[in-house]
Formats: C-alpha cells, sequence, structure tokens
C-alpha cells in the first residue's frame, strides 16, 4: 500500500533567524530529505499568509505577539507576522528537498488562520489534501516538520479523526512549545492513537 510522507511548513521563518522561529528548527532538514527516499508519495504544506492576515498580532491594535483573541471559530493565537505570500520568509528551507508531488498552501484565506494539513481552524474548510490522499488509496501517513505543537499535531489529529493511519517522527519534528504546548500535544496524539516515533 502506498505510503506519504507529509513535510509540514519547513520554511525559513520558522527556521533560526525567521520571523516565528523555531528553536533548531532547520536541523530536521537532513533528516527529512534522508526520510523522503524511503516514500512513494511526498507532499509539503505552506504557510502562505496575506499580508495584514486576521493571525498577525499587527492587525490588533491592543494585542502583542502570542497573547490571544476570539475568533468566529474560537481562541486564537495571535502571531508575530510571518510567511507572508512571496517573501523570503514564506519560502521553503534552501537546503529542503522540495521535488514533492503536491505543495499544499495553507493560512491564505485573511480572516482564518490555518494549523493542519487538512483543515482550516475552522475544522471544516478542506485543503484538498484528504481528496487527494483518498483519489490515491493512501491510507498511512508519516508526519514530520514544524511546529510539533502546532502545525504537525493538528495535521496528525485530523489524519486520524478522517481514519487515516499516522506515525508523528519526532526526531524530524521541532516544537515552539509554548507553556507546555509540546507536552499536551503528544498527550493528546498519543491519545488519538497517533504512533510517535522516537528514532
Amino acid at each position: 500500500m502506498t505510503k506519504a510522507l507529509i513535510v509540514i511548513d519547513v520554511q525559513n521563518d520558522f527556521c533560526p533567524g525567521g520571523a516565528l522561529a523555531v528553536p533548531e528548527g532547520d536541523k530536521i532538514v537532513p533528516v527529512i530529505n534522508r526520510m523522503m527516499q524511503d516514500f512513494e508519495t511526498v507532499i509539503l504544506t505552506q504557510d502562505w499568509h496575506p499580508s495584514g492576515h486576521s493571525s498577525f498580532a499587527s492587525s490588533h491594535d491592543d494585542k502583542a505577539p502570542f497573547e490571544t483573541t476570539t475568533m468566529p471559530y474560537g481562541t486564537q493565537v495571535l502571531w508575530p507576522d510571518h510567511c507572508v505570500q512571496g517573501t523570503e520568509g514564506a519560502a521553503f528551507h534552501s537546503d529542503l528537498r522540495t521535488d514533492a508531488d503536491m505543495i499544499i498552501r495553507k493560512g491564505f484565506r485573511p480572516h482564518i488562520d490555518s494549523y493542519s494539513a487538512f483543515f482550516e481552524n475552522d475544522q471544516t474548510t478542506p485543503t484538498g489534501l484528504q481528496g487527494y490522499l483518498k483519489e490515491r488509496g493512501i491510507k498511512d501517513l508519516t508526519i514530520v516538520g514544524l511546529a510539533t505543537d502546532f502545525c504537525v499535531a493538528f495535521s496528525a489529529l485530523d489524519a486520524v479523526r478522517l481514519g487515516l493511519r499516522v506515525q508523528v517522527e519526532l526526531s524530524a519534528c521541532r516544537a515552539i512549545d509554548m507553556d507546555g504546548s509540546l507536552n499536551g500535544a503528544l498527550d493528546n496524539m498519543e491519545n488519538a492513537g497517533v504512533v510517535l516515533g522516537r528514532a
């Protein structure tokens, strides 16, 4: 059965020196490049925000980065401006292999953020990934990338909810770990049936 590797948001703004840097985010690039050789299908996701996106703290007069606000779809963490369409920060890390079967861009709708590779944060607006996998009969996923406790975890939980078999390879992920968010995400994934690889 065909297996897919889903590579989440390995972009400059999430790597050291970027606008929303994940500690050691660049260290996973060679690990992911090696893993790509073992999969028939490789899919990359790319955070792709318009300027002035509603999830940016700069779009809210009274808010600072990492504070929260309430959106129509629930609580939203407000981020520093990052991964703005067409900028160097939104580009994939220069050492990442990008010869993928598909690139999913997410977070491009101005009024809704998107962590998951499958759905925007309203958990109903699809990215198209589910349909792509279904057409190809892909039911086994390995998910890697940035950040473990946000976009990786949201993608893994949605994949399980859709009936897919999911492994998250932690050696090819790094976390923001904000206020205990990493342990919470790991617990949520394990409880949902995600296999956590700790190679």
